[in-house]
């Protein structure tokens, strides 16, 4: 069995594989720009975030209906749970698909259909976060704010994603202050593309609670000090990191300096069909780029489930923490 872990940073969307991606143009009368799914996986190497944003966006037009969400979302967990996620917060993008014309309904209906099998399927209990296109405006944000309202039991928290560069978090403001109130959790992506000062900017303005990425923070020793101390957590994608240029190579990903620098770091996926791998090949390459050992690993399974949504079961929480303490990494297959 891998090591028990939660996946804090996975966009659902990013988990389209080739295959499925022409099973349901298949199924909805979509026509690929590819000839087959090799095809499609050689246009899987990217220069930079916007060519990979590109061609993300783009597959999205295969999902229509609430079954290919909750297929997407079916075949995702059985993937994470074959690599020991035992519990997932996932990232939904309804603007990607409400601009299709896909209504927000059918796209939080579908996902929400298969995490509510997850456990007893899986064993991986979930939660969604809705996701706001920050290359988008912010009236766009609080218009799927609204319309996500008669869906708000199935969503637990709101974050930020898409093109980072040009798009502080203080753009959105006032859509996060609204969504506090309607008693939802906060995060965003910050400090992947953009600097240092969006970090600050998510925490300070939009009030979040965990930095999605913040492999940047590293430019600015203070905020480094200050999320040590602070204990804010940071839901860090190596392999992302690597494919989209951020770095030129897993053996320079400062994710060992940041845990020495005592950052509450956890380990994801993030885009796992583009970026070469879910969650625990994840693990599995930064123990051999990085030479983590394993309570290293330990230390980034036992993050996962501390900084995890799971107020609401206090119980499961404490059983997965109790799970990754007791685990014996022994003699064991790759991650």
């Amino acid at each position: 069995m891998p090591l028990p872990k939660a996946e804090l940073h996975v966009h659902i969307e990013g988990t389209l594989e080739p295959e499925l991606a022409f099973a349901l143009a298949a199924r909805n009368g979509v026509e690929l720009p590819y000839r087959d799914t090799e095809e499609l996986r050689r246009a899987y190497l990217f220069q930079d975030l916007q060519s990979f944003l590109d061609l993300y966006y783009g597959l999205t037009a295969v999902l229509r209906t609430h079954d290919d969400f909750t297929e997407l979302a079916d075949a995702y967990l059985a993937r994470a749970a074959a690599q020991g996620v035992r519990h997932a917060e996932i990232f939904f993008d309804p603007q990607a698909h409400t601009a299709r014309g896909v209504p927000i309904g059918t796209v939080v209906e579908g996902l929400a259909r298969a995490l509510a099998t997850g456990e007893e399927r899986y064993g991986i209990s979930g939660r969604l976060i809705m996701c706001f296109l920050r290359d988008e405006s912010a009236e766009s944000a609080m218009r799927t704010l609204d319309e996500a309202k008669p869906y708000l039991h199935h969503i637990t928290a709101v974050g930020l994603d898409s093109a980072e560069a040009g798009h502080p978090p203080s753009k959105f403001r006032e859509v996060y202050a609204a969504a506090e109130a309607l008693g939802l959790r906060k995060v965003a992506h910050a400090g992947e593309e953009g600097p240092p000062s969006y970090i600050r900017e998510a925490l300070d303005v939009l009030g979040v609670e965990r930095i999605d990425h913040g492999l940047r923070c590293t430019e600015d020793r203070e905020l480094v000090e200050r999320l040590a101390r602070e204990r804010i957590p940071l839901t860090l994608c190596p392999l992302s990191n690597v494919r989209l240029r951020a770095i030129d190579m897993l053996e320079e990903h400062p994710l060992r300096d940041m845990m020495d620098a005592g950052l509450l770091c956890t380990v994801n996926s993030d885009d796992p069909a583009y970026f070469g791998g879910y969650i625990g090949d994840t693990f599995h390459a930064v123990r051999e780029a990085l030479g983590l050992d394993d309570e290293r690993l330990r230390e980034l399974a036992r993050n996962s489930f501390e900084v995890s949504f799971l107020e609401d079961d206090e119980e499961r929480r404490a059983r997965l923490i109790a799970e990754v303490e007791a685990y014996d990494f022994g003699v064991r297959p790759p991650e």
